[in-house]
């Protein structure tokens, strides 16, 4: 069974407006979404026009149809610090379930082409894992709810490397730091745009931790397990232009220039979107991701991140307050 048929704990609902309404189940916070508007199929009309998103439904995301490219952009916009906090998942989870509630059924170049994951904060593609959750959970000796929020970040990375299990073709622009979990966020796209001035890197190790929300299977995938792991235990951050050269990132663009690269990697017309819908297929086919992979290896994440100690819980904490305080400078 595929994971796109698993049941989610709080399904899509259908209302008397004919939209579709999403419950969001992430950390057991059920908030109600308005979806996506479906009467345009019905009704006969041209279905890129009829796609809506309501951005009042997001806390923490932009989201725009693109109607020319059939493209949904998303950009992150967090209200708390800038890494997957719970509520920023949460988001993230709704809008995975819209998407998938929508192209339910359709064929490839129905209705939706292109998913497009960018970030509103100047400088800043996303810094990482919620470091002060991570901290008090650990401390609590709350295993369980630490667990879930892994969870939920491999239910949003793998849903953007398998293109959400639909023939959307995911896109990730990073025109900023991509650090932590923001680079395992960055490299779950099948689509890598970053521009040069971009950094990125997996600095785990610095407080005896490694990425285990994708980063392992991602690179390895990209370029091999042996390089992938090299890159974890240095905790280097790298450029945009080095991880272009090693095969990380698909295409750099200049400063400024991201989004024009990702406007020419959708503006190709059906034949150009069968071509690269196609390829994501058979890479699917040559190094297939399972859900179970990726929840594997969060499993040991959560086991090791459960036996730091607190003078490494310290250096969580010194840079998270980091983090806080480069946003407030942004």
């Amino acid at each position: 069974m595929a994971y796109f048929d698993r049941p989610l704990s709080s399904g899509p609902t259908s209302g008397s407006s004919g939209t579709i309404s999403f419950i969001n189940p992430a950390l057991s916070l059920l908030r109600e979404r308005q979806a996506l508007l479906v009467t345009g199929k019905d009704q006969g009309v041209d279905v890129s026009t009829s796609l809506a998103f309501p951005t009042a439904d997001f806390r923490e995301l932009d989201v725009s149809f693109d109607p020319t490219h059939q493209a949904l952009w998303c950009h992150m916009r967090p209200k708390g610090p800038p890494s997957f906090t719970p509520s920023l998942l949460g988001d993230l989870i709704g809008l995975r379930g819209s998407v998938q509630s929508y192209m339910n059924g359709r064929v490839a170049g129905d209705g939706l082409r292109y998913f497009i994951g960018a970030s509103r904060l100047p400088g800043i593609f996303n810094l990482g894992g919620d470091l002060g959750y991570f901290v008090d959970t650990i401390r609590s000796r709350d295993k369980a709810r630490l667990r879930a929020y892994a969870i939920d970040c491999c239910d949003v990375s793998y849903h953007m490397a398998i293109g959400f299990d639909t023939p959307v073709v995911t896109i990730g622009l990073v025109q900023g730091d991509a650090l932590g979990g923001g680079f395992e966020g960055a490299m779950s796209f099948q689509i890598l745009v970053a521009e040069k001035s971009a950094r990125m890197g997996l600095p785990e190790v610095l407080f005896n931790l490694f990425p285990g929300m994708g980063a392992y299977s991602f690179l390895a995938r990209k370029i091999g397990a042996a390089k992938a792991e090299r890159m974890i235990l240095s905790g280097k951050v790298y450029t945009a232009s080095e991880l272009h050269e090693l095969g990380v990132v698909d295409v750099l663009a200049e400063d400024g220039q991201g989004e024009a690269e990702v406007r020419k990697l959708i503006s190709g017309g059906d034949a150009r979107y069968r071509l690269q819908q196609a390829l994501t297929r058979v890479a699917r086919r040559v190094s297939p991701l399972t859900f179970e992979e990726l929840q594997d290896i969060t499993d040991i994440w959560v086991d090791t991140a459960m036996q730091l100690s607190d003078v490494d819980l310290r250096k969580m904490e010194r840079l998270a307050l980091a983090q806080r305080r480069r946003l407030e400078r942004s």
